[in-house]
């Protein structure tokens, strides 16, 4: 990794750590799939809430909610 990527902080690492282990010991394929699509639907929102934060640094486009700010710390209960 280069020095000018972005890093985990230790909380987010501890969080992969977490999922992981969750993802390991899930022998029901149906919760997997739970799982994969709550993971998707967080990655998604964070694409979202970092395309949102830019444009706001540039000076364009839409104001976000404050309900749509506090659904963005909420990755839907995952494992």
């Amino acid at each position: 990794m280069s020095s000018d990527a972005i890093a985990l902080t230790l909380g987010q690492k501890f969080e992969v750590e977490r999922m992981t282990r969750a993802i390991d010991a899930t022998l029901d394929a149906n919760r997997l799939q739970e799982i994969a699509k709550q993971l998707l639907m967080a990655w998604q929102t964070q694409k979202a809430a970092t395309q949102w934060v830019v444009q706001q640094q540039l000076g364009s486009g839409p104001a976000m909610s404050g309900e749509a700010i506090s659904k963005l710390g909420d990755p839907q209960g995952l494992a």
